[in-house]
């Protein structure tokens, strides 16, 4: 087999893994989101900005508070990622539909918040 051939296969079986990965990846998230969810001291607004790239990463703004966000899954519209600010972790999983996620958020305690958060434009 040829030098040439032998790249022209290699070139044909990763080309489709390359692909599909793409595509498992899930839509376009890039951009910055708000919302507001309740909390035990009121109403706290999030600012999510996700960098644009292949992996899910950017920060979160919550109150006063900011974190980077950490291990950022995204398939299909399936989204999951925390933050760790001072008081602790905080996690955030739901789904993204054209420019709205809606999320589940556990606090640093294991209290559950909605947060649904609008892609700004």
């Amino acid at each position: 087999m040829t030098v040439m051939l032998r790249r022209m296969l290699v070139a044909a079986l990763f080309v489709p893994v390359a692909l599909a990965s793409v595509g498992a990846r899930g839509a376009d998230v890039a951009g910055v989101w708000k919302g507001t969810m309740e909390t035990q001291m009121g109403p706290v607004e999030n600012t999510i900005t996700i960098e644009p790239g292949t992996a899910l990463a950017g920060k979160v703004q919550l109150a006063t508070y900011e974190g980077r966000i950490e291990k950022g899954k995204l398939e299909g519209e399936a989204i999951s990622f925390e933050i760790t600010i001072e008081p602790g972790t905080i996690a955030y999983a739901g789904t993204v539909k054209g420019d709205e996620m809606t999320l589940e958020v556990t606090g640093t305690r294991g209290d559950k918040m909605a947060l649904v958060a609008k892609r700004q434009k």
